[in-house]
């Protein structure tokens, strides 16, 4: 199996690793696949340049084997739209492995409104990750999806190769990049919330209005 977790990751956080983990483990698979869009459909500019993200996730994941870089949307420029990336990962896997890319509720509650969205479920599973205090709107093509296509454990998406809704609610770190990036254009520190490596690129590149933090 082949899961993808994609996002902006600007910048990346104890949050999107912890989440990453409890994935992999969730599914019983090694390796969990982080895949940073080079320009976000939904956001437009990101706050640090597509190589400094890279970078960034670069150190965050250093020395865990259960996480790894995948860069196909920034190598791939342009807008990044999730069925390419999609297309692309099955031309590689081949017709029968399973692939699974991973969403929280908040995303996929506006799924309709992706690119190309009916196209997704037929390449790949989908496992939706329950955020607190955010759900899925009533009636809405999201909800309709999770209705029809959802499985009660990880072991059914082992069995097929996509097509499938796996709900999870799995313990989360209350963290966002949006805070983050607040935070630290006030002249706060990320650290704690960032790996050190991270914390320490930021304040180096003086990424989203660093300065100098004391001890730091």
């Amino acid at each position: 199996m082949h899961v993808i977790y994609g996002g902006t990751f600007d910048p990346i956080h104890h949050g999107h690793l912890r989440l990453a983990l409890e994935v992999s483990e969730a599914l019983e698979v090694s390796r969990v696949h982080l895949v940073p869009s080079h320009i976000p459909p939904h956001r437009g500019n990101t706050g640090a340049s597509a190589a400094q993200r890279l970078e960034m996730i670069r150190q965050a994941i250093a020395g865990e084997p259960a996480l790894a870089l995948d860069e196909q949307e920034v190598q791939r420029g342009g807008a990044s739209y999730t069925a390419d990336t999609l297309r692309q990962l099955r031309a590689e896997l081949g017709p029968d492995c399973p692939l699974v890319m991973v969403v929280g509720t908040d995303a996929f509650s506006s799924f309709d409104r992706w690119r190309e969205w009916q196209e997704i479920p037929g390449l790949a599973h989908i496992v939706v990750v329950r955020r607190p205090g955010s759900e899925l709107p009533v009636g809405s093509e999201a909800a309709q999806l999770v209705a029809e296509r959802c499985v009660g454990s990880a072991s059914e998406l082992h069995s097929r190769p996509a097509g499938q809704v796996l709900e999870l609610a799995p313990p989360l770190l209350d963290i966002s990049a949006t805070g983050i990036r607040r935070r630290i254009a006030a002249g706060r520190s990320p650290r704690y919330l960032t790996p050190d490596d991270v914390c320490r690129s930021i304040l180096a590149w003086g990424l989203y209005g660093a300065r100098p933090v004391e001890g730091q």
